[in-house]
């Protein structure tokens, strides 16, 4: 055998015994700087849900209840065949499965997921309002949502015997037409704020590292997952933006996606945050309920051309249930998004903030299957309109 082939071939073993152990050789536990990493995902760290100063009925079970039969009420449409859980459908984790919404007409992106979001400064994928009620009530006259207007609304409101009522132990009696639509807004935003993530097995592996339960971790994580974890917290450097108990920054950023073929590069949030400063309904707006028109998200807001092209960092719990993925629907399984961030190809518009992360199909499976242990049901609260 020459010497060429001969190195050759033992290169060959070397780089395959290194793959075999780079997949296979698992460490026996987790460092203490690993388990103080798992324990910051954890939903046991989920802090309580800040109080929203903009709006004043933003707790109150009476609005929650409110707000929750006008969530899931069609007579809010222009053709009283939609609502908000049209497209934002519990049991598919308040998503559709569509690349865009569809309602009245097609939605110009993705159908983003409401669960925890209103951890959120900024909502829609290119953060064009600044609360929860703020972007309650944009569907309602969007013509491609509801295609209503306000004034058709407020009439349902005082029309209906029970609508009625249960507006005036909220808000006392009419009002001007903004202000009492953006009351209705308000009602929505506090039933959405009950809509929160419940742990999953990935938490239940959490508690079970902290506490030394080797018996429990193996129960509850294959060894594929747990290399999927540990490529998640390490080589992957997925938590760069997909962290906290959320797995979300709640930031934006420029990843590359493509939108669909013959389509205009979306600008993304360049455009949002402009909508979201002259917003009549934002926080510093005349219908917020903060006396101190306190806004430091709106005041220190990034508003430079840097911001081409980035969106909104969406929250991994519950993928499995909530495809296809990206803000335009652009990526259909979850595998494809995986491979998309290995390669980290240009982007169309803007610069794309990924870089190529050089992992292998197998190790982009075994983040896949980590990425799954994300899943948990929802309250079966959530999952029925109830009586109307």
């Amino acid at each position: 055998m020459r010497l060429a082939t001969l190195v050759a071939v033992v290169m060959t073993v070397v780089v395959a015994a290194w793959l075999v152990w780079r997949w296979d050789a698992l460490p026996d536990t987790w460092s203490d700087e690993g388990i103080a990493m798992l324990q910051s995902l954890s939903l046991e760290s989920l802090p309580p849900l800040p109080p929203d100063p903009t709006n004043a009925v933003a707790d109150d079970p009476r609005a929650v209840e409110f707000g929750r039969r006008l969530f899931f009420d069609t007579r809010f449409s222009a053709n009283g065949a939609i609502s908000c859980a049209t497209c934002h459908q519990p049991e598919r984790r308040f998503t559709d499965g569509l690349p865009r919404g569809v309602a009245i007409g097609v939605s110009k992106r993705n159908t983003p997921s409401i669960v925890g979001t209103a951890y959120s400064p900024w909502l829609y994928w290119d953060g064009r309002r600044d609360s929860l009620w703020a972007q309650a009530l944009s569907p309602l006259e969007d013509p491609n949502e509801h295609s209503s207007n306000r004034l058709t609304i407020i009439a349902i409101i005082v029309d209906d015997r029970e609508y009625w009522r249960m507006y005036k132990a909220l808000f006392g009696e009419a009002s001007g037409v903004d202000t009492m639509f953006s009351n209705i807004g308000k009602a929505l935003a506090a039933f959405e704020r009950t809509i929160m993530p419940t742990p999953s097995r990935f938490d239940a592996y959490v508690a079970a590292v902290a506490a030394g339960d080797e018996a429990r971790q193996a129960e509850l994580f294959t060894e594929d997952e747990i290399r999927g974890l540990r490529l998640f917290i390490g080589e992957a450097n997925c938590t760069q933006c997909h962290n906290g108990p959320l797995f979300t920054n709640n930031e934006f950023h420029n990843t590359g996606l493509i939108n669909f073929e013959g389509e205009v590069p979306d600008k993304g949030r360049v455009s949002g945050v402009r909508e979201a400063l002259d917003d009549p309904f934002n926080c510093k707006g005349a219908y917020s309920n903060d006396p101190s028109r306190h806004c430091p998200e709106l005041e220190f807001a990034l508003t430079g051309p840097e911001l081409i092209g980035r969106f909104r960092t969406p929250s991994l719990r519950n993928l499995e249930n909530t495809a296809p993925y990206g803000h335009k629907g652009q990526v259909a399984t979850l595998i494809e998004m995986l491979a998309h961030y290995n390669e980290a190809p240009d982007a169309m518009i803007g610069h794309n903030e990924a870089k190529p992360l050089g992992l292998s199909r197998r190790e982009l499976e075994y983040l896949e299957a980590f990425l799954n242990t994300l899943a948990a049901p929802l309250p079966t609260t959530l999952l029925t309109s109830g009586s109307l």
